[in-house]
């Protein structure tokens, strides 16, 4: 195993060193069919088309260390048992002339890697996001899309008995929610149990185009940005990261910058959301009559439960767009923003989502609008990651760590509140955190972070 120094954050200069087995393949522990299954046209568009990264984070269980269990060994053979039902993740995928994804399910299995870490879990404090990116390495020739492995996962040990699980996986393939699906049914049979409680559905036709494509809602979330929208960067112009913090009062307190009739009948994510829309867009400094867009990422199988049946794991969502000047967004009141998100939010019908399926037939699986005046925001706090359990108990952290390069951001629970990652260059960074401070006591989660990223148009995904 080759040791690896890395720090926890740039301030602490916590050191520790991750030594890991060489990468394996583990296949479904019974044989599984050999056939070719198509995406959906959700699936395949170009925006999905990148590695989701999720991580869980997990105690010192002193029953399970008496019992002798390790926590490779437990997920190693879990997952081969997970396998037998999900086996499409064990497969490879292919791309057909038009572009169209296809997972053939050849059982050559999902990469693992076994790790230790030398350092104990409540070393990294607040600061246990900052390191893991030392907790799920890039073995050569695992991160493509096309003829890779779809999943990879890595545990790591850690001194105190605690350890991390870390998942990669191609997006086309499920989001989050249809991950979390896997991940319990590897909880159900590592404690035990013969087979996963839930069985999992494929059925990717539900979300595939008609036999006669037709667009019939609008989809701004996929229009081409004009030249005027778009804002040049300045020369050298990089992507600051930081993350923040926003408790239960500061939400109370945007909550009082709106109407009555809307401190009520507005959800934590219209509000929070709203209000972090209109700081973006006045710290990015954009020309007035500038376009700009709030996608929220809307799940159809809460939106249209009817569409999406129970243990589907494909890609269940689409991302209706807000659209404003940025003038109108950032001189009009917090109320024109949540009424704005709040439109958006209902486009999501079954009609709409056939729609899109449609439009990634007629014009070529397209990626979401590119522009400094695109946010995209995918809420995360309700997925219950957490409570993924392998016998270990809960997780202490559960969620990924992603953001849409400097296009977009995902709320993650943390706490007692909500974890808000966001890229911004430099001096609008600047810009947003004071803005933030004015009305709520959120604080840079990781006050240390600074960390400067080239803008690169690879690393614009949508993540969910």
């Amino acid at each position: 195993m080759a040791p690896l120094l890395a720090s926890a954050s740039p301030n602490t200069q916590r050191l520790f060193s991750v030594r890991r087995r060489d990468p394996e393949l583990v296949v479904p522990a019974a044989p599984t069919p050999r056939e070719l299954k198509p995406l959906s046209d959700i699936d395949d568009q170009r925006s999905l088309r990148f590695q989701l990264r999720i991580f869980l984070v997990y105690r010192a269980n002193p029953s399970a260390t008496a019992a002798g269990r390790d926590p490779a060994s437990v997920t190693r053979d879990a997952l081969a048992k997970a396998l037998v039902f999900y086996y499409p993740f064990a497969g490879r995928l292919r791309e057909g002339l038009d572009g169209k994804l296809t997972v053939d399910c050849t059982g050559e299995g999902v990469l693992f890697v076994e790790a230790d870490a030398d350092v104990r879990l409540e070393q990294f404090g607040d600061q246990l996001r900052l390191s893991f990116e030392q907790l799920l390495c890039d073995p050569p020739g695992s991160s493509g899309i096309i003829g890779c492995p779809v999943l990879f996962i890595q545990v790591t040990r850690l001194l105190c008995g605690g350890f991390v699980l870390g998942i990669r996986t191609n997006h086309t393939m499920s989001d989050a929610q249809g991950i979390l699906l896997l991940l319990n049914a590897m909880a159900d049979v590592a404690r035990g149990a013969p087979y996963p409680t839930g069985l999992p559905i494929w059925h990717r036709e539900i979300l595939a185009a008609r036999s006669n494509p037709r667009v019939t809602r609008n989809h701004h979330e996929y229009d081409k940005p004009a030249a005027a929208d778009c804002t040049p960067s300045a020369p050298g112009d990089q992507l600051v990261l930081r993350s923040f913090f926003f408790r239960p009062r500061d939400i109370a307190a945007l909550r009082l910058l709106l109407p009555p009739h809307l401190r009520s009948s507005s959800s934590t994510f219209d509000v929070l959301t709203a209000y972090l829309w209109r700081s973006r867009t006045a710290a990015l400094g954009l020309r007035p009559g500038e376009l700009v867009r709030l996608m929220p990422v809307v799940n159809a199988r809460a939106k249209v439960p009817f569409l999406i049946p129970a243990g589907y794991y494909g890609n269940g969502f689409t991302f209706p767009a807000a659209v404003s000047t940025a003038g109108d967004l950032c001189h009009n009141s917090l109320a024109y923003a949540v009424h704005l998100i709040k439109m958006a939010k209902a486009d999501m019908t079954e009609e709409y989502a056939q729609s899109v399926a449609d439009l990634m037939v007629l014009r070529g699986r397209p990626h979401f609008t590119e522009a400094a005046g695109t946010w995209l925001v995918s809420d995360l706090t309700r997925l219950k990651f957490r409570q993924v359990d392998l016998g270990w108990g809960d997780a202490v952290y559960g969620g990924t760590v992603e953001t849409i390069g400097g296009l977009g951001s995902f709320y993650v629970a943390y706490k007692d509140g909500i974890v808000v990652p966001l890229r911004l260059p430099a001096a609008a960074m600047q810009r947003f955190a004071e803005e933030i401070g004015k009305v709520t006591s959120s604080r840079p989660l990781e006050s240390e972070i600074d960390e400067a990223y080239p803008y690169d148009d690879t690393s614009s995904a949508l993540a969910l």
